[in-house]
């Protein structure tokens, strides 16, 4: 990614959100801060429904694949309140990105934090001085560059509590990262004090050439903007190893039954999922 600002995935995803909020109907996450955050209008947004040869306009402009952007923001966050009204008071988003849950979150005595790479989370804060967004005192960025840093110091040093339960969100990461060092977070995650949950999205390996072709030239414009996919799993196979890490009550969703799940049959989504190869899962762990 750009060491300079946000990374371009984190861009698409937030205007995805910010677009859905004028362009889709049923909504199925509302989010009244992406558009501020970005500073941008609901007529700069507008002009997302013109054909255009940018490459985030191309992607935005794509509607089933920012219907599923919505639906797994929708999902994780459905999971964090569950959570917390079961008693859980710290949250973590993994790759926050321009994530607004943080100046949304209404709990003063829930923290959160952001932990992502220190380029994307300068260049937000930046954004969210701009805006005028207030920086809640239930939040804490934590910068953490994993070429130099580890997810345990930095939290550690934020004061994140390792005896304390927990839930952890991770949308639009693990696919940029090895195998390995996708398991050493889940094993990190799994290391938290009962009950954890994590929330996190995966690619699939395509299984006919149509959709190797497709995941291919997906793969190829990532690796085009400096964020090259890593790693692909098969559900049985993240499943072995999650299970052997501590983890029970696996759900795991594909893209089509997600936003079957939102749209609730009152809309097909229309055309292809973004990527049908692509699920979500939640995870409890159990020890």
């Amino acid at each position: 990614m750009d060491n300079d600002g946000p990374s371009r995935t984190a861009l698409i995803t937030a205007y995805a959100r910010a677009y859905h909020q004028i362009a889709d109907r049923p909504q199925i996450f509302t989010d009244p801060l992406a558009a501020r955050l970005l500073g941008v209008t609901a007529e700069d947004l507008a002009e997302f429904s013109t054909p255009t040869t940018g490459h985030l306009g191309d992607r935005v402009s794509e509607r089933p694949r920012r219907l599923f952007f919505a639906a797994r923001a929708r999902f994780a966050e459905d999971a964090v309140a569950t959570a917390i009204a079961a008693g859980v008071r710290q949250v973590v988003i993994l790759g926050a990105g321009l994530d607004t849950f943080a100046y949304r979150n209404p709990l003063p005595d829930v923290r959160v934090f952001e932990v992502d790479h220190p380029a994307t989370q300068a260049w937000k804060r930046e954004r969210l001085i701009a805006a005028g967004i207030d920086l809640p005192e239930t939040l804490t960025f934590v910068p953490v560059d994993f070429e130099t840093d580890t997810l345990a110091a930095g939290l550690e040093s934020a004061g994140f509590k390792r005896t304390d339960p927990a839930v952890f969100v991770w949308l639009g990461v693990v696919f940029y990262l090895t195998p390995n060092a996708a398991h050493a977070t889940l094993e990190y995650i799994a290391g938290q004090a009962q009950p954890v949950e994590v929330v996190f999205d995966y690619l699939r390996p395509a299984d006919s050439d149509e959709d190797r072709a497709h995941q291919q030239a997906r793969a190829d414009r990532l690796a085009g903007v400096g964020e090259p996919v890593f790693s692909y799993f098969t559900p049985d196979d993240i499943a072995a190893q999650l299970r052997a890490l501590g983890f029970t009550d696996l759900e795991d969703h594909s893209a089509p039954d997600l936003l079957t799940r939102y749209l609730d049959g009152s809309e097909e989504f229309g055309g292809e999922p973004p990527s049908a190869l692509r699920a979500i899962r939640i995870l409890r762990a159990s020890r």
